[in-house]
């Protein structure tokens, strides 16, 4: 069995087990989602810390250039050594979205034709069912489809098909999602801005970090393309995902703050405290004028 098979089945027969403790399709790709969170959360931890790394040797990194400007193969080399040293991988900020992303190509064989859901299980029928309804034509909001909607959406179909804008009642879901979809991953990305403008390591972001973060801009718009044209339960998926992202995001970056914190404060404490004879009361200290009396008394 090859590997896209192998994780068809396991989303699938997860959607299923899901589906089977609480019957509501919603909730079970809430849960699926929350799931695949925790598994996946190594490689989240691992994209914050690469992020706060690179914030970190950011002056490094442009005294580098700065030094380098005029040969680019000496500045990729000492670039690499600087990496190496201090433990950094820039590339493990993407490694995290590079890694979901057969899992959402996946998902959508899953939440669009029910692929991988084992053909025995409840679920099953309930897209066979459903399935057909579509196949003839059947309204989007028939009670046919009861088992596959949540919070008034059709979870089978995108909302490019649902959104009637002369029902815009109906349509109202629909378009709350893709908002939700696109503000939270524009947070996502404030979120870790707004940490990167208190930290003091992030006074000087070289050219490279401040492309990426322009880059990153982009990516909600991305999103929420994809989830217009994609099922409506993709969409539930990725504001799901989004919305716990953001949560554990500001978790990890309160407990690395509070590691640096302890760093600094253990480092303070190790000093000595200033030898500085100048604070001294003025009473300890010989004074010029007796000295002078002293001298003369010795020559009399």
């Amino acid at each position: 069995m090859n590997p896209w098979t192998l994780l068809l089945n396991a989303l699938g027969s997860s959607l299923s087990f899901f589906y089977d403790l609480i019957p509501e399709y919603g909730i079970a790709i809430i849960m699926l989602t929350l799931a695949v969170s925790f598994i996946l959360f190594p490689l989240t931890l691992k994209q914050t810390k690469s992020m706060r790394a690179m914030q970190k040797i950011q002056p490094e990194v442009k005294r580098l250039q700065k030094e380098y400007k005029e040969d680019r193969e000496e500045l990729n080399k000492q670039l690499m050594a600087l990496y190496q040293e201090r433990g950094v991988n820039p590339a493990a900020g993407c490694l995290p979205m590079f890694v979901q992303m057969p899992i959402w190509f996946a998902l959508y064989r899953v939440l669009w034709q029910g692929r991988g859901v084992p053909e025995s299980s409840e679920l099953s029928g309930v897209f066979a069912q459903a399935s057909a309804a579509l196949e003839a034509g059947t309204p989007i909001t028939d009670p046919v489809f009861s088992h596959v909607s949540f919070l008034g959406m059709n979870l089978l179909v995108s909302p490019s098909q649902a959104v009637d804008f002369s029902n815009i009642v109906g349509s109202l879901p629909y378009i709350a999602l893709l908002l939700a979809i696109v503000a939270a991953g524009y947070y996502q990305q404030v979120q870790m801005m707004s940490h990167q403008k208190n930290s003091s390591s992030s006074d000087s972001l070289s050219s490279q970090m401040q492309g990426m973060q322009k880059a990153m801009k982009f990516m909600p718009i991305i999103f929420g393309v994809i989830s217009w044209n994609f099922v409506a339960g993709l969409g539930l998926y990725f504001a799901t995902s989004n919305l716990f992202r953001i949560g554990q995001q500001a978790v990890i970056l309160r407990l690395s703050d509070d590691d640096e914190g302890e760093v600094k404060d253990s480092a303070a404490s190790a000093d000595p405290p200033p030898n500085d004879h100048s604070s001294e009361p003025e009473k300890s200290r010989p004074s010029p004028h007796a000295s002078k009396k002293r001298n003369r008394r010795r020559r009399k």
